[in-house]
């Protein structure tokens, strides 16, 4: 199968509008767990996902406290050089002598992004990350500049090739900026968490900077399968069970405006998921989205996302629906968006 592509901003890096989320995979026991995981179902998700064209994978050093870049690793020496996906890993949450269930530290001191990167290197078991992110905002209190500064060594270095950013603010965009150019941001952005519709994505597009969004089904809200009944038989680790948006008053919104989408992937001979999916991608300013999968059947549930086009018929039909529905938070349509700053 051949994915559409796009350019990561200025970076060089030309990805499949679809990549793999390597979040869940890292499985339970920490605070960002996602429950139990067999490793055999992961690592065959990620071939099914590499055999249908996606030419990239997103993970992070805290998913599973290394165990999700290890089961990456794991996949990379299996592939023949030529076949292996591009990898985007991240850094600053820190769990070192802290409670792996408890909330981990958000920090981007020099010498804990130093370290953390070589710590990636060796178990993904490569010589440079295509693409290295700043996991969130430091709250140790370490100077942005600073932080950033380590980074563009590590570019320097060739230790890393791509140098990006997950989670950050407009304001923190433009600190990082001055001293190198970020080649990508990833946020949070689906039908549901809408808010950085607003000012980020739009800023990427005004940068040439990528943005690639994480959790756009919602962390699996805007599933076909997803039910009320469903989080009882969550795992008591899983994180979801402590989300606002999978708990009452928000669960039945989530799921109603869920709903909404079943005529809309009829029309289209396609999944709900991949509705929600191809309304993330037609955002102005998105370069990819990032898509979790716990086996390969759920990667066949979404992989059509990046050839659905969506309709004026049924952008308006979904528009109606976030109203109507009340789900979620921030602008309906980049219409919206235009209207509110020219008034």
């Amino acid at each position: 199968m051949t994915l559409p592509t796009q350019r990561l901003g200025r970076s060089g890096l030309n990805i499949t509008r679809l990549g793999f989320g390597a979040w869940a995979i890292g499985g339970g026991g920490w605070y960002f767990g996602w429950g139990p995981q067999d490793d055999a179902d992961s690592l065959a998700a990620m071939r099914r996902a590499i055999d249908l064209g996606i030419n990239w994978i997103d993970t992070a050093a805290a998913y599973g406290l290394g165990h999700s870049e290890e089961l990456v690793g794991r996949l990379l020496r299996e592939l023949p050089a030529n076949e292996r996906p591009y990898v985007f890993t991240k850094c600053g949450v820190v769990y070192e002598g802290r409670d792996p269930m408890g909330p981990p530290l958000r920090s981007l001191r020099p010498e804990s992004v130093r370290k953390e990167c070589e710590a990636s290197l060796r178990r993904l078991g490569v010589e440079c990350i295509d693409l290295y992110q700043f996991h969130w905002p430091d709250q140790t209190g370490a100077a942005m500049e600073d932080s950033w500064a380590t980074m563009v060594k590590l570019v320097e270095e060739g230790k890393v090739r791509a140098a990006g950013v997950s989670n950050f603010t407009v304001e923190l965009l433009n600190r990082c900026e001055t001293t190198r150019h970020v080649d990508s941001l990833q946020p949070p952005f689906s039908l549901i968490n809408r808010a950085v519709g607003n000012e980020e994505i739009a800023w990427c597009e005004q940068h040439q900077t990528g943005a690639i969004c994480y959790s756009p089904m919602q962390s699996g809200l805007l599933t076909d399968s997803f039910t009320a009944a469903r989080m009882s038989t969550l795992a008591s680790d899983d994180w979801r069970r402590r989300s606002p948006e999978f708990n009452e008053p928000n669960l039945s919104r989530n799921l109603a405006l869920r709903d909404s989408l079943r005529p809309i992937a009829k029309r289209h001979n396609t999944s709900v998921s991949s509705v929600a999916l191809a309304w993330v991608l037609a955002w102005p300013g998105v370069t990819g989205a990032i898509v979790g999968a716990r086996n390969p059947k759920q990667v066949e549930g979404w992989i059509d996302a990046a050839g659905v086009q969506l309709s004026t018929q049924d952008v308006d039909e979904i528009s109606a629906a976030l109203r109507k529905t009340e789900a979620g938070r921030g602008p309906v349509t980049p219409e919206e968006i235009s209207q509110e700053r020219a008034s």
